[in-house]
């Protein structure tokens, strides 16, 4: 792929730059792109244009906004293709699940666009029976949602098709590392007949960029999909502002296998949501537990199937999964793994580098005998690692389960219909799987607990994050 030279799209233009940031395969370690290293006067322009554009959007009826959500979903699938590669050659995210990023994109705005006519108020009782009460659902103004490097295309539908959907505008800040999707996204928006500043996307470095995006006064919400640390900063940006902050932040999900678990689903749920895209997915299964019964048997059966995985280019068919996205993250996960095993940590298979060609690679990695305290089993490795743990008694490893500053997800496999009931009373999670993969539905409620996060995405209370609400008191 030849290097692409992109632009901000801002008010309703392509918006060229003088200084850019280098945008690199990680597979192949090539250079494929360069988008605008934007600051404090690209965050001005941006939510300016939002600002003068968003009373005018918001009187559209939501119907006719949802009309722009449906030309967003038809350009994508017209260009679903070069999207998908795109993505792929960004983030070496596997060719299938690039496609499926693309193809679910499209259908996130097809359905956001189906909630025009659904949204509500209400109507309340009031004590006076020459009074009624109404409650309005408004939007809340101009919103800032800023994406993640690892679903970056899916992020960011989900932080603009409910926000356009109720009549705020938006400014998107894609990751710096994988902007490139969203960014030839922008180009395809700026050919339709979207009002100016309804939709911007601007491009440059957290510290720079996403500060001045967030401490503009300008902005009346912030979404950010990213790490801790990063919603830490946020939190503090909008302090003084009293701003509304969405925040998803990360997990440590774990998996916990009864004794009478289906042990085929069971390792191939674990597998699934372990190692998809190299297991940089926030709502992957980051620790196992399995029961005394089982454990040998199951600790086998996984050994194999992490074995089996195919490493490689992201564009080869039956390649499981490809490099993490950049020498940074590569470097986190075996100082991660290293320390484990300095102290005492058991490595199954894996437990270094891999040799799969070019790229950052990590070999898919199982660990035991570590222990409840340890880094690697209370803190997020974001890659291709799996710590499993021995339990033999309910009540403990429900604690252990809980025993994390994340909250996002879980889940279990067992037979059982009272063991699920009770672990949904147990666990405290915003997601918990039972029996399936880690992986949440477009109408469900993406929300995490605890450092996982403020609020959620996603489904009817994802389109709430983006209104307030107005009582009127009507006297007659």
């Amino acid at each position: 792929m030849g290097v692409k030279q992109y632009s901000n799209f801002i008010n309703g233009q392509l918006v060229g730059a003088t200084e850019f940031i280098e945008v690199e395969n990680p597979y192949t370690n090539e250079i494929i792109g360069l988008v605008p290293r934007g600051g404090e006067a690209e965050a001005d322009q941006a939510l300016t244009a939002a600002k003068a554009a968003q009373p005018a959007w918001a009187k559209l009826a939501a119907a006719t906004r949802a009309d722009y959500l449906k030309q967003f979903a038809q350009v994508i699938r017209e260009n679903r293709v070069e999207l998908a590669q795109l993505l792929m050659h960004e983030q070496a995210k596997v060719a299938p699940l690039a496609q499926v990023e693309i193809d679910v994109t499209a259908t996130y705005f097809d359905y956001y666009a189906g909630w025009a006519r659904v949204y509500e108020g209400e109507i309340i009782n009031s004590d006076d029976p020459k009074e009624n009460i109404f409650l309005f659902q408004k939007p809340i103004g101009v919103a800032v949602g800023i994406c993640p490097w690892n679903f970056p295309f899916f992020v960011m539908a989900r932080k603009v098709a409910p926000s356009l959907l109720v009549g705020c505008t938006t400014v998107i800040k894609p990751s710096s590392t994988v902007p490139l999707t969203n960014m030839r996204f922008a180009e395809l928006v700026a050919g339709l007949d979207l009002p100016a500043g309804v939709l911007n996307f601007v491009t440059g470095g957290g510290g720079t960029l996403g500060n001045a995006l967030v401490r503009h006064p300008a902005s009346d919400m912030v979404s950010l999909t990213g790490s801790v640390e990063a919603g830490v900063e946020i939190i503090k940006n909008s302090a003084e502002k009293i701003m509304k902050t969405s925040l998803e932040l990360g997990g440590k999900a774990p998996a916990i296998v009864f004794p009478d678990a289906d042990l085929d689903l069971a390792v191939k749920g674990v597998m699934d949501s372990r190692l998809i895209f190299s297991g940089q997915v926030c709502n992957c299964a980051e620790r196992a537990y399995v029961h005394a019964d089982i454990y040998d048997e199951f600790v086998s059966r996984l050994k194999a199937a992490f074995e089996a995985a195919q490493l490689g280019d992201p564009a080869d068919a039956g390649v499981t999964y490809s490099s993490q996205v950049d020498k940074a993250q590569l470097d986190k996960i075996s100082a991660m793994v290293d320390r484990a095993k300095a102290a005492g940590a058991e490595v199954v298979t894996g437990g270094g580098l891999h040799d799969a060609g070019t790229g950052y690679f990590y070999a898919p990695t199982i660990l035991t005998g570590v222990e409840q305290s340890s880094e690697i089993v209370q803190k997020e490795v974001f890659g291709p690692v799996l710590p499993v743990i021995k339990w033999d008694d309910y009540d403990t490893v429900m604690a252990m389960a809980n025993d994390c500053e994340y909250g996002l997800t879980s889940s279990i496999f067992t037979r059982n219909v009272g063991t699920v009931m009770q672990a949904q009373k147990d666990l405290n999670f915003g997601e918990t799987y039972v029996n399936r993969e880690h992986f949440e539905g477009i109408q469900g409620f993406h929300a995490g607990w605890r450092k996982s996060g403020i609020g959620g995405a996603d489904g009817k209370h994802g389109l709430y994050e983006y209104l307030q609400s107005q009582v009127m008191y009507i006297r007659y």
